[in-house]
């Protein structure tokens, strides 16, 4: 089990210090220097839609106020006996209270295992059994649900648990129906901090000074293919790697940023939270995804820069009249990734005086972008992220100078210099995680170099091989009769029709072939979309004529976890030759 006072070892931690790529820098010091620079300043928003998500109003928190409740809530996680080395489990949406659990927990040493709240018995004793959570924090209802009532019914299993918190007061946040929760869970209400609230977390601060090296999250993986996999992070790599998503949409402290993005793992944690905190914006809280909400808080909140994914940005795109409807006036910059980019969405939305910035990442490795400063070209920007450490070529994130990037051959294990053969990204250096919660009883996921052996296939790319082109995650590649196929190209393609709102592309078994080409597609409302369609669409491109989709099978949805990511094991598993 993974040491949660001390991630990496000392020699790194004395090698990239050295470097000037890990400082003194803490979370908590980022937070006092927000409070201390604008006390008075809105730091925090709630979501529009929280009457109906927690209960009660959304509230809107000045950087002194959010202060002022993250010491209180501090205070109460000391009386329940939290210090540090302990890992304690959040189960919340995003809201003011998930940022306060983060900031008061990491204020006291404590670090912090967020859960998507989509989560049932199965995946929470699933998980705790790998983290032995010492306190759990819910909440006492989300829509139509009781999380901590749920949460009760089986908290003897969950090993090591000392306490199941509601955070906020059941009474206040149940509307109509105020249940009672089972006498196993406390309320711990949220609000300002006593004088004596004050004092005990000064004292216990002056006693435990933070340690940049010690566990701030366990997040998960995703889930897609096998068991989650817990990843530590620190404040030294935490705090490295939120440079990048800082530094692609220019972020400063007069930005407002809209989060529909869970808080729960990179995306919301790097995309938005820890940028937020670094530079002292406003940030408007947003969850579950609902187009209609989200779209009036950006006219409402002024919302300057945000994230999307792709599909619903290509959907919007398409939707003029939804478009002439809304204002989208102070919006300049969204972050979007995690799936190839169209290059006609990234133009379309460029043609609106919007840039897209291109995100590629994991909870594991760096965030790979590119922004319309270094890359300002839309279609190349929607293909093709910079390859870091490309002779002749600067980019002006700061980590491209600390990030080692490097392609591997999978059959031969020989580095790939050049274009024409794709090979698997390994990474290296300050934003790479130190190893799993549980390294020791799995395989290592780093190389015999230490460089992270990420699973994603790149090709080099560009007049001056300055790029990498993503070919696809290696385990999703169809491998038709020895020929492999790229998924991810062809849902980039296939997403363009008109007819398509979504996409996923995987393998059906094949007696001659091994595999053929499976398209599984939602279509645009009131469109239709048949096979010869779609493969006449396809021709128009000019692509190599065994990629061609085989089949295609239309539906409402696409299956995906809690992060948002398609369950490509589940499509496959459902194939059937035609």
């Amino acid at each position: 089990m993974t040491d949660l006072l001390a991630l990496h070892p000392a020699d790194r931690v004395a090698d990239f210090r050295a470097r000037g790529w890990w400082t003194d820098e803490t979370v908590q010091g980022l937070l006092d220097a927000q409070v201390a620079a604008r006390p008075d300043r809105l730091a925090l928003v709630d979501p529009a839609n929280k009457a109906a998500l927690t209960g009660g109003p959304p509230r809107r928190l000045t950087w002194g106020e959010l202060d002022d409740e993250v010491t209180a809530l501090a205070a109460r996680f000391l009386d329940l006996g939290l210090g540090p080395g302990d890992l304690l489990g959040v189960q919340l949406p995003n809201s003011v209270e998930l940022v306060e659990v983060y900031l008061a927990a990491w204020r006291i040493g404590v670090a912090v295992s967020p859960l998507p709240v989509q989560y049932r018995e199965h995946e929470v004793r699933d998980l705790a059994e790998q983290a032995r959570f010492r306190v759990f924090v819910s909440c006492a209802r989300l829509g139509d649900r009781s999380p901590a009532a749920e949460l009760a019914g089986y908290a003897d299993a969950l090993p090591g648990l000392a306490h199941l918190v509601a955070l906020g007061d059941p009474a206040a946040t149940a509307d109509a129906d105020p249940a009672e929760l089972p006498d196993r869970v406390e309320a711990v209400p949220t609000g300002p901090a006593s004088d004596a609230d004050r004092a005990a977390v000064a004292a216990h601060v002056a006693a435990h000074p933070a340690d940049p090296n010690a566990c701030l999250t366990v997040c998960w993986t995703s889930g897609t293919e096998s068991r989650p996999k817990g990843v530590p992070r620190c404040a030294y790599d935490w705090l490295a790697i939120c440079w990048a998503t800082v530094d692609a949409p220019r972020m400063t402290a007069d930005d407002v940023l809209l989060n529909p993005f869970p808080m729960i793992n990179m995306a919301g944690i790097n995309g938005m939270f820890l940028p937020w905190l670094r530079t002292g914006a406003v940030l408007v809280q947003h969850q579950p995804f609902d187009v209609p909400v989200f779209l009036g808080q950006i006219a409402t909140e002024g919302v300057t820069y945000t994230v999307a994914p792709p599909a619903l940005l290509t959907v919007l795109l398409q939707d003029e009249a939804l478009l002439e409807r809304v204002d989208l006036s102070t919006l300049t910059r969204i972050g979007s990734g995690s799936t190839p980019l169209s290059p006609t969405m990234v133009r379309g939305w460029a043609d609106r005086g919007i840039a897209i910035i291109n995100f590629f990442g994991s909870n594991e490795g760096v965030a790979l972008l590119s922004d319309p400063h270094d890359v300002p070209d839309p279609e190349q920007r929607a293909r093709y992220f910079p390859r870091f450490g490309a002779p002749g070529t600067t980019w002006t994130t700061r980590v491209a100078d600390w990030v080692g990037v490097r392609l591997v051959d999978p059959a031969t294990g020989e580095e790939v210099t050049g274009p024409g053969t794709p090979g698997e990204l390994r990474l290296s250096g300050p934003t790479v995680f130190a190893g799993y919660l549980d390294g020791d009883r799995r395989p290592s996921p780093f190389d015999e170099t230490g460089a992270l052996r990420t699973g994603d296939v790149f090709e080099i790319a560009g007049e001056r091989q300055e790029f990498l082109r993503y070919v696809d995650r290696a385990k999703d590649l169809v491998i038709r009769g020895g020929m492999n196929i790229a998924p991810a190209e062809l849902e980039g393609l296939i997403g363009a029709h008109p007819a398509v709102a979504d996409v996923a592309v995987v393998g059906y078994p094949d007696d001659v072939l091994g595999e053929r080409v499976a398209a599984v597609v939602v279509p645009r409302a009131g469109a239709t979309l048949t096979l010869e369609e779609l493969v006449d669409f396809l021709r128009e491109q000019r692509i190599a004529s065994y990629k061609l989709p085989e089949k295609l099978e239309l539906r409402t949805e696409l299956p995906r976890n809690p992060v948002g990511k398609v369950l490509k094991r589940e499509l496959r598993a459902e194939q059937v030759a035609p």
